[in-house]
């Protein structure tokens, strides 16, 4: 399926369910944002990293306009609904001040792995652990699919863009868990650093070796 969508490029990856509030200040994305909600049509995100259009995004839908301010601004809360593939930017739409694109959207497997997602949820929480963070997911380890996880496993912008691109449940999992048993000793060995910088000028009792 091809169609064209208004956009609004930002340096955050978006992923499919995620809830997402937005403040609304600059004028072409408050034209934006009216027309789409008005129209009960969603807009696309395509994420810019590094002054860059992704040609990778996600599609979403404005849930709700929870304020309007007095000079136009407004805080929306929206929500992800699928990954999409920019073709071609429309930079010109006419009696329109924001662009749009011509998009495409990759045949995409979202459904559950009970026996692939606890093992790797394992993963995360020692993480959390080494990091001194507590984070709480809502469902049980079996339910949760790659995109409720992505934002917690300490991804870059650019490697959030990657995890986008697969479009099978399986490689997005195997690509996080890939990227936290990486990770995992890099964290635990900065917190054993941390410990041996503390303990230096300390009293120390420390058994001798007879060589």
């Amino acid at each position: 399926m091809t169609n064209f969508i208004p956009i609004f490029p930002l340096d955050i990856v978006v992923f499919p369910g995620e809830i997402l509030n937005l403040h609304i200040f600059e004028d072409q994305y408050k034209q934006l944002i009216k027309d789409c909600h008005s129209l009960n049509k969603p807009f696309g995100i395509p994420t810019v990293i590094q002054d860059t259009k992704s040609e990778m995004g996600c599609l979403v839908q404005i849930d709700q306009i929870a304020q309007t301010y007095d000079g136009g601004e407004m805080d929306i809360r929206t929500r992800g609904l699928k990954v999409f593939r920019i073709l071609e930017v429309i930079n010109d739409i006419p009696d329109k001040i924001y662009k749009g694109a011509i998009v495409n959207y990759p045949a995409n497997s979202i459904f559950p792995q009970p026996l692939l997602m606890p093992p790797i949820m394992d993963l995360v929480r020692e993480l959390h652990h080494l990091l001194n963070v507590s984070k709480k997911f809502g469902r049980n380890d079996e339910e949760l699919i790659s995109y409720d996880i992505a934002h917690h496993v300490g991804f870059s912008i650019a490697e959030e863009i990657e995890l986008m691109a697969l479009t099978n449940e399986p490689h997005r999992l195997q690509y996080i868990s890939n990227h936290l048993n990486k990770i995992i000793p890099i964290v635990s060995g900065t917190e054993k650093l941390k410990e041996r910088i503390q303990l230096n000028g300390h009293f120390k009792e420390l058994k001798g070796f007879n060589l």
